[in-house]
């Protein structure tokens, strides 16, 4: 089979985009489950091989090639882990490895774990995720990927009969086929060419098999007549750097303006900086943008030990501070997490209880230190938008609702992993070893938002870290009636599984009848009103069967409400008082006096066995005169922003006219 050739011109492309993602969100097949960011593309220099962050190549001075990336659009270079897992599916599957030491971008997109889109020489090359179901990583070509893989192997080969049948998503017989490559089985991802056309599919059946099959033996998944080839060119790192190095600069120019605009403020000028540096690659940057920002003030940099660190995040970051002569405020939680997690379980994405007690009180113990000699303690961080939904509209500078006295600047709330990245390579910074280990975040080692492939990872790396915290799940499934199969396959990490685990769980045969049932929702007072420290009252309460979800909706109706996925703490505010809320079960109320705070705490318990009760009879929402109220499911009612706090909802609701017949 001949290799495909380079003509020696750059190829005529048109804006490519993923087929999948993009286009079942357009159709209303699936639900997006980010926020949509505009800047969803980034371009490719053809001369030169490289990905560009904005429209002109800084080298060859040619325009980029614009290509479409699928939401988030956090694109990314390919670590040298993740390239070793891509070389190694290629040969399994396809017998060769085209792509050699070329750059490769990786793009995430929905899916059970980790899945990202493969990029190469400006291509969609394939789509590289982690198998739930296996438990391993697989390989599933696109288009493009299958044109030049067809130029180096002969292996996964389907060859169809010339037909003027149009086969994009078709399945097809027996009778189509007109030769199968021997070492094709059933599930497989399989190369196909029907005259000029050439594509990809899957196979229904093992090649052995194909003569006595009935029904369809293979579905085409993309099929077209148009060719690609590879540039001959093979760029590097520092390549990419060198045709991005204007735009790096006007990006770094424009955080340090952010910075010194806030930071220099009459009312700020004089306050003591701080970096919130985890040892991840977004605050190594804001870290370093930090000190260019603000040579003649002191930048100190916090570091919350949750106690439950990779050993290689703790030594970064104590190695990196003391290379950089950078002062370290330390703050640990020692063994707090291991002292609470028989009480409460295993965290969950919606139940990070581990989140108050690890990353919590440290943060405010640091506040505090800084607050000693300060009014206010200015922190800036690396949040990024693209990291999640409930990041996606963050401000340039915040006051941190969590943590009183914090002001929080976010610098690089608008870059892409892909622009942090070649910021640090620019800058020859050295960064957390875990990245290129196979980890795209370096976080806690047991934080239930890791990914079953990180897991895995994590078990390959610190074998004696990894048994700890698998004893403990293995002794916790036991005394819940759960199998081991739901702890290999990583369904702890949810206290109410979304629906494409509960899927998983029926195809794999794995039962979640043993998990504990759902308590019955119940308030109780744990303190009673009391006065603050930092002056008013509190009342403080704890909550059995609580969901976050159902609070969430329906706190609105309280005051301006804001949610903290990272901590797992929802914040209700109104003009002279606050409420708390912890995923633990924990309720905090804040208000100005005795009488205030006992009012306020029973209309929030009121409020929320409302929406843990709700039938979804919907006479509220009629009685809404603003239109602020949608039934959500088994989630109860939700009240959006535009709530004007009438209460003539709560008027109409049934649950509320029995309120004090219910038990709390």
């Amino acid at each position: 089979m001949n290799k495909n050739k380079y003509s020696g011109k750059p190829p005529k492309r048109k804006e490519r985009s993923p087929a999948g993602v993009k286009g079942a969100m357009e159709k209303g097949r699936i639900s997006p489950r980010y926020a949509s960011y505009e800047k969803d593309y980034i371009f490719w220099c053809i001369t030169c091989n490289v990905p560009l962050i904005d429209t002109r190549c800084c080298t060859c001075g040619h325009e980029g090639q614009k290509i479409v990336l699928s939401q988030p659009a956090d694109v990314r270079f390919c670590s040298p882990y993740e390239r070793s897992v891509l070389h190694e599916h290629l040969l399994r599957s396809f017998g060769c490895d085209p792509i050699g030491e070329r750059l490769v971008l990786l793009n995430k997109i929905p899916g059970d774990d980790k899945t990202d889109e493969v990029i190469v020489d400006g291509l969609y090359f394939g789509v590289l995720s982690f198998d739930m179901h296996l438990m391993d990583y697989g390989f599933e070509p696109m288009v493009d990927g299958a044109k030049i893989l067809l130029g180096h192997s002969s292996g996964k080969l389907v060859t169809l009969r010339k037909s003027s049948r149009h086969l994009n998503g078709k399945k097809v017989d027996v009778s189509a086929v007109e030769s199968m490559s021997p070492d094709i089985k059933t599930g497989d991802s399989v190369l196909i060419m029907s005259g000029a056309l050439t594509g990809f599919g899957v196979s229904y059946c093992n090649a052995q098999d194909l003569p006595f099959c009935e029904g369809p033996v293979v579905r085409v998944r993309k099929i077209d007549s148009h060719s690609v080839s590879l540039s001959p060119k093979v760029s590097s790192i520092d390549d990419a750097v060198a045709a991005n190095i204007g735009h790096l600069r006007n990006l770094g120019k424009d955080a340090i303006n952010t910075i010194k605009g806030i930071a220099n403020q009459k009312d700020y000028r004089d306050l003591p900086v701080h970096v919130s540096f985890s040892g991840g690659k977004d605050s190594l940057a804001v870290l370093d943008l930090t000190r260019s920002a603000l040579r003649n003030r002191d930048v100190k940099a916090f570091f919350l030990n949750t106690g439950i660190e990779f050993p290689e995040t703790v030594d970064f970051v104590h190695e990196y501070c003391a290379d950089n002569s950078i002062e370290l405020i330390e703050k640990k939680a020692g063994d707090s997490f291991w002292d609470n997690v028989e009480t409460f379980g295993p965290p969950a994405k919606d139940f990070r209880w581990c989140c108050k007690i690890c990353k919590l009180a440290p943060a405010n113990a640091a506040i505090e230190q800084c607050l000693e000699k300060a009014p206010m303690c200015l922190t800036i961080d690396g949040k990024r938008k693209h990291e999640s939904f409930s990041r996606a509209r963050i401000a340039v500078s915040e006051k941190n609702p969590f943590v009183p006295g914090q002001l929080n600047i976010f610098p690089v709330k608008d870059w892409r992993a892909i622009e942090i990245w070649l910021y640090i390579y620019w800058r020859g910074l050295k960064y957390n070893p875990l990245y290129d280990m196979g980890f795209e975040r370096v976080g806690c080692y047991l934080c239930p938002a890791a990914l079953s492939s990180e897991y895995q990872r994590f078990r390959e790396l610190h074998p004696k870290l990894y048994d700890r915290w698998d004893r403990f799940l293995s002794d916790w499934a036991e005394k819940t009636g759960l199998s081991e199969e739901f702890i290999t396959h990583g369904l702890w990490r949810w206290k109410e599984l979304p629906p494409k685990m509960i899927k998983l769980c029926e195809q794999m045969g794995i039962s979640i009848s043993g998990r504990e049932e759902t308590s019955p929702f119940r308030i109780e007072v744990t303190s009673g009103i009391s006065p603050c420290r930092a002056g008013g009252y509190s009342v403080e309460g704890a909550i059995q069967g609580l969901s976050m979800k159902k609070a969430g909706n329906i706190l609105n109706i309280i005051g301006a409400t804001t949610f903290s996925e990272e901590l797992g703490l929802m914040l209700a505010k109104t003009s002279s008082s606050n409420v708390k809320l912890f995923s633990s079960g924990s309720l905090v109320v804040n208000a100005e006096d005795r009488e205030e705070a006992d009012k306020l705490f029973l209309a929030v318990s009121r409020q929320l066995l409302r929406n843990h009760k709700c039938t979804g009879c919907g006479i509220c929402l009629k009685a809404c005169p603003v239109g602020a109220i949608c039934l959500d499911g088994a989630n109860g009612v939700a009240i959006d922003e535009n709530c004007i706090h009438c209460g003539k909802c709560t008027g109409s609701c049934v649950i509320m006219k029995y309120f004090d017949k219910m038990k709390l």
